[in-house]
């Protein structure tokens, strides 16, 4: 890649897509393009298309989604589905058509199998039934992989996919209803730390285990695979170490200095058991995490206070 080529970053303000801005800037690119939903649409087949026409992107980073927690997933599938579904289907389409060099999609760790055996390996894929709680978003994700498989296979593309596990960081969606679990908890903990509440509730048992990474960590294997791998394989991303939620309730609990009680409300459902992948591929391409979860976390509690109300 030439330090001039223009790159289009789908999903350029969010928390994945900035953090991957930043790492290119970081690196010497600053031909870098992109355009909020509220002026491009990505669900639209035509203003996709007049963009691709207009811009001519060397290179494209599909990072825009519809995201949200266990909360936001049950109660709005289709829009989980049919939104990703369009999104993605016109990006990875006009960047054939318009003749991208290369695309990178990021897809999510959601995709594997319910009960998946642990660590999940890149292998695990389609061999078991979704989780039920994010079935929607899972389908669409891991209709993205394949389409960027079979453009590949069939036009000869340069289109390559990760699947990052759970994240967390700077410019994440802290929002109550819709956020991830860690925004999620450190909104909880700083409001209840804040209105002195004697207690807070956690959904679920707490013995879930999640896998999460900082986002700069992430933006950092993307373009780290951008630059340096091309075919048909797709790549875990992440640490390769997991935490209960009960565990991670109580990091949270430190970090932020509350000092209630947390309870756990096991009327509500956990999500998967499990979703700890296995990242022996991708740190045989030569990549590794650096940012491990208690300074992470600290990062984001100190982005959040400075930027949240």
């Amino acid at each position: 890649m030439e330090k001039s080529s223009k790159i289009y970053i789908a999903g350029r303000n969010g928390m994945v897509g900035s953090s991957i801005e930043k790492e290119f800037r970081r690196r010497g690119y600053e031909n870098i393009i992109g355009l909020s939903s509220k002026v491009l649409d990505l669900r639209d087949q035509a203003a996709v298309e007049r963009y691709f026409r207009h811009e001519k992107p060397d290179y494209v980073i599909l990072s825009a989604a519809k995201v949200g927690g266990i909360a936001a997933n049950i109660s709005r599938p289709a829009e989980f589905l049919y939104d990703n579904l369009a999104i993605q289907n016109n990006v990875i389409h006009f960047s054939y058509q318009y003749n991208v060099k290369k695309l990178l999609f990021l897809a999510s760790s959601c995709v594997y199998p319910r009960l998946s055996p642990q660590p999940m390996k890149e292998d695990y894929l389609l061999e078991g039934k979704l989780e039920p709680t994010n079935e929607g978003y899972a389908i669409a994700k891991i209709a993205g992989l394949k389409l960027c498989q079979m453009y590949n296979q069939q036009y000869g593309t340069d289109f390559i996919s990760v699947m990052p596990c759970n994240l967390y960081g700077y410019g994440d969606n802290f929002d109550p209803q819709n956020s991830h679990v860690v925004a999620g908890l450190i909104r909880k903990f700083h409001e209840a730390k804040q209105q002195n509440r004697d207690f807070i509730e956690v959904w679920g048992t707490g013995n879930a285990r999640r896998e999460l990474m900082f986002n700069e960590d992430l933006a950092d294997a993307c373009v780290f695979l951008f630059e340096s791998y091309s075919g048909n394989d797709f790549f875990n991303v992440g640490t390769g170490k997991d935490v209960s939620i009960r565990e991670l309730s109580g990091l949270v609990k430190k970090v932020v200095g509350y000092e209630g009680e947390i309870r756990f409300d096991i009327t509500k459902p956990d999500g998967m058991p499990q979703k700890l992948m296995d990242v022996t591929r991708l740190k045989e391409a030569g990549w590794e995490y650096k940012t491990e979860l208690e300074d992470g976390i600290k990062k984001t509690y100190e982005w959040f206070l400075t930027h949240v109300k």
